[in-house]
C-alpha cells in the first residue's frame, strides 16, 4: 500500500491537473478519447466560494486524435465541488464559456465555436442515480423521431450543444473493470485514510504496469509530503468544518421553525374551530332570539284577542266577575287585559 494525498481536495486536484500528462491521462479516460495535447485556458482555475458551497473549475483547450487521423481541438469545463450546490451555479460557468470569444473558430468561410463536453466531479450523490459515471450526449432527430445521423457531426449544431460526463464520487467503491475505474479509483473515498482524511491508501500493486497511474501515484505522493499543501488542506479542512457547523445550525434552526409552523398550524387550527362554535352558539342564539320574538308576537295576538272578546262581553252587559269565572281567571288578571 502507498499512502498519497487525497485529490478531492481543491489544492492537491489543482496541483494534479497542472501536470500536462496527468490531464491528458485523466481526461482521455474520461471523454474515451485519444487526447494527444492539453492546454489550461486563460483564467483557468477558480475556486469560487460561497457560505454553502465550493466550486472548483478548470478550462482546457484538448486536441483530440480522432480514428481517421484527424485532430479536433474541443473544450472541456470541467468543474468539481465537494457540497451539493444548485445546478444555476454551473449553468452560469457554462454561459460564461457559450459567451467567450476565445472559444470561436475564426476562418475563412467558416466560423464556428469549439464543440464542448462538461465534466462535473461531484463530492456527493445525485439523487437515486446509481451509476458512479454518467453520460449525457445529445443526439439529433427528425419529427417523427427518427435517429439523423447524415451530415453530423457539424460544427453548427455542435456549437450550440454540448455533452456532460457526471461523476458522482460517493458511487465509486473499489472495482476496477476498466480504465476508467483505474483512473477514478485515485478518487475512491473508501480508500481515504481512518485516522486522516488528507490522505488515501491505495494499492500500489494495481497500477505497477501502467506507467501513466505510476506517474499520478507519484505525483500525490509529492503533494502528501509537501508542508505547504498539507497546510493548504488544513484551510480547506477548516472552512468545510465551519461550513458544517453552520449548515447544522441552520438545519436545527430549520427544523424548530418546522415544529413551530406545525405548532401554529395546530393553532390555527384550533382558533378556526373555536370561531366555527363561536358563530354556531350565535346562530343558535339568534334562532332562540327569533324564536321568543315569534313567541311574544303570539302571546301579543292572544292577549288581544281576549282583550277584544271582554270588551264585546263588557258591552253585551256581562260583568267581570262573570267573565272571569267563566275564563277561570283570576278578576285581576282580566283587569289586566282591559
Amino acid at each position: 500500500m502507498v499512502t498519497v494525498a487525497n485529490p478531492i481536495y481543491d489544492i492537491v486536484f489543482k496541483y494534479l491537473m497542472e501536470d500536462e500528462r496527468i490531464a491528458r491521462t485523466i481526461l482521455s479516460a474520461l471523454l474515451k478519447e485519444n487526447i494527444t495535447k492539453v492546454e489550461v485556458r486563460p483564467h483557468e482555475y477558480a475556486n469560487d466560494k460561497r457560505d454553502s458551497l465550493s466550486v472548483f473549475r478548470i478550462d482546457f483547450g484538448a486536441t483530440v486524435l480522432k480514428a481517421d487521423g484527424s485532430e479536433q481541438l474541443i473544450l472541456i469545463e470541467l468543474q468539481k465541488t465537494w457540497l451539493e450546490t444548485e445546478t444555476l451555479r454551473f449553468r452560469q460557468y457554462l454561459g460564461v464559456q457559450y459567451q467567450n470569444p476565445k472559444n470561436i473558430v475564426d476562418k475563412s468561410n467558416d466560423r464556428h465555436a469549439l464543440p464542448m463536453v462538461a465534466v462535473y466531479l461531484l463530492g456527493h450523490k445525485v439523487g437515486d442515480i446509481e451509476e458512479p459515471v454518467l453520460y449525457v450526449r445529445h443526439h439529433s432527430y427528425d419529427y417523427n423521431d427518427n435517429l439523423v445521423t447524415k451530415g453530423l457531426p457539424n460544427p453548427f449544431v455542435d456549437s450550440l450543444t454540448h455533452d456532460s460526463i457526471i461523476v458522482q464520487i460517493p458511487r465509486l467503491h473499489g472495482q476496477i473493470n476498466n480504465r476508467l475505474d483505474k483512473v477514478l479509483s485515485i478518487f475512491d473515498q473508501t480508500h481515504k485514510d481512518m485516522g486522516n482524511g488528507q490522505v488515501i491508501n491505495l494499492d500500489d500493486s494495481l497500477y505497477q504496469d501502467d506507467a501513466d497511474m505510476q506517474h499520478i501515484l507519484h505525483r500525490l505522493l509529492m503533494a502528501a509530503t509537501d508542508a505547504d499543501m498539507r497546510q493548504d488542506m488544513n484551510v480547506e479542512d477548516e472552512y468545510f468544518s465551519v461550513i458544517e457547523k453552520r449548515d447544522t445550525e441552520i438545519l436545527m434552526r430549520d427544523r424548530k421553525l418546522a415544529e413551530q409552523n406545525v405548532q401554529l398550524t395546530e393553532q390555527k387550527a384550533q382558533l378556526s374551530e373555536q370561531k366555527a362554535q363561536l358563530s354556531e352558539q350565535k346562530a343558535q342564539l339568534s334562532e332562540q332570539k327569533a324564536q321568543l320574538s315569534e313567541q311574544k308576537a303570539q302571546l301579543e295576538q292572544k292577549n288581544e284577542l281576549l282583550r277584544s272578546s271582554v270588551q264585546m262581553l263588557l258591552k253585551s252587559g256581562v260583568s267581570l266577575e262573570a267573565i272571569a269565572k267563566t275564563w277561570g281567571m283570576s278578576l285581576d288578571e282580566l283587569k289586566l287585559l282591559v
